[in-house]
């Protein structure tokens, strides 16, 4: 041990200026005693110096060197720095690796102290809250995000159940906050971009709205004329036909509403497209006679030009789309209008386009024509048979072929309806 050492250490030098004092005299034993006890002393002196001075700027390259006992200490000093040094690498490593995984986090993380202060803030989290990581650490987090239910929430510090939060900074968004205890005195506030998840919902909240309104019409029609027709059994044979072809063609637009939603429900749920060479040309032919079948000779319907390329798609699909497009102009022109098909090749781009010249259409309703149920005009639509899912059958069917829907439009004087193909599905002889 080094106290012990020690003690071996000065007991040696008594000894030795008592041996040489015994040779040498009293007074010369005395003398050589003194001297090596200052030379000690010295010796003492020197290795504290360079002890302070390495504590001044303590590192595991510089530890000063020495002998006897000096050695063992400053070999201890090393020791202890090269642990702590190991340590503090350790540490410091552990703390990279948090930090790099709370970076990667894709949810918002925020470490509070027991004042709500922010002490760290991932990447997320700041692009949520709109959080400046220079200039908003050690501030109250609700002097950053000022939500007074946010500020509600961090005061009753209800841990089981997570705050909604509508934001606008730095854009508009919905949060999922939720804290969580951390320690004694921190916590964390975790942050969730949800924005997502809630437009569907509010897009599944319209659609069943909006199911519910287009079925309540029909239904309440074939309801009240059968409720009619028992309690009038006796009834005209004109009235009971008025009524029965009424209720025929409210249950043909029930049919035609419920067909329109399978068909979305299909085309959404991802079935694998069976693809196979289209005949267009014959396809577009025959859109002709259906399109002067429902117009009953109320509108001029020619074909403007017929290419000779093929197309690889889904026979059924195209169809239904294209036919939309056909019957969506037939229904939206007056009588008298004109109508014009078209398959034709822009640029080795295959075209299929429908013009008319119907009432068109305003340019802030163009961006919202392919969403379900979106009328231009409600009262028009019914009038004409329309369910309000064509042209979102459309998009759907046009998107699985890698296609798009241009739409150009003047109010009072008609649209253009151009349903575009990529050219790798265009088969040109």
């Amino acid at each position: 041990m080094l106290w012990l050492r020690s003690i071996i250490y000065y007991l040696a030098i008594t000894l030795i200026s008592l041996f040489v004092g015994g040779i040498a005299g009293a007074e010369s034993g005395l003398t050589l005693a003194c001297v090596l006890l200052g030379l000690s002393v010295c010796f003492h002196l020197y290795n504290l110096g360079r002890l302070y001075r390495w504590m001044q700027h303590p590192r595991v390259d510089n530890v000063p060197t020495s002998f006897l006992l000096w050695q063992d200490v400053f070999d201890k000093l090393y020791e202890q720095v090269r642990n702590q040094r190991k340590n503090q690498d350790k540490l410091a490593n552990t703390l990279e690796r948090f930090t790099s995984a709370g970076e990667a986090l894709p949810d918002g993380v925020i470490i509070l102290d027991e004042f709500d202060r922010i002490e760290w803030c991932n990447q997320a989290a700041t692009q949520h809250l709109a959080i400046d990581r220079n200039s908003d650490v050690w501030q109250v987090v609700t002097n950053i995000v000022r939500q007074p239910s946010l500020r509600e929430y961090l005061r009753t510090q209800d841990f089981a159940h997570p705050l909604l939060l509508r934001t606008t900074r730095p854009s508009e968004q919905v949060l999922s906050v939720q804290l969580v205890p951390f320690d004694s005195t921190r916590k964390l506030l975790l942050s969730r971009d949800i924005t997502q998840l809630d437009r569907v919902q509010m897009v599944h909240r319209d659609f069943i709205a909006n199911v519910s309104h287009e079925l309540r019409t029909p239904l309440t029609v074939v309801g009240g004329f059968a409720e009619t027709m028992m309690d009038m059994p006796e009834m005209e044979a004109s009235t009971r036909t008025q009524q029965l072809q009424l209720m025929v063609e409210q249950t043909q637009r029930m049919q035609r509403l419920v067909d329109d939603l399978l068909t979305l429900s299909r085309l959404e749920n991802g079935q694998q497209l069976k693809e196979e060479e289209v005949d267009v040309p014959q396809l577009v032919r025959l859109l002709q006679a259906e399109a002067e079948g429902l117009s009953q000779g109320r509108h001029t319907i020619k074909v403007a030009e017929i290419a000779s390329a093929r197309l690889i798609g889904n026979h059924d699909e195209l169809h239904s789309a294209l036919g939309n497009l056909v019957s969506n102009a037939i229904r939206y022109t007056p009588a008298g209008g004109e109508i014009t098909l078209a398959w034709r090749l822009e640029h080795d781009v295959p075209v299929f386009a429908v013009q008319d010249s119907g009432i068109g259409v305003s340019p802030e309703h163009i961006p919202r024509l392919t969403e379900r149920f979106y009328r231009v005009d409600r009262g028009r639509s019914r009038a004409t048979g329309g369910t309000g899912l064509g042209l979102a059958i459309v998009k759907h069917i046009l998107q699985r072929h890698q296609g798009q829907l241009a739409v150009k439009s003047k109010l009072g004087e008609g649209s253009e309806f151009a349903a575009r193909f990529p050219n790798h599905r265009a088969l040109v002889d």
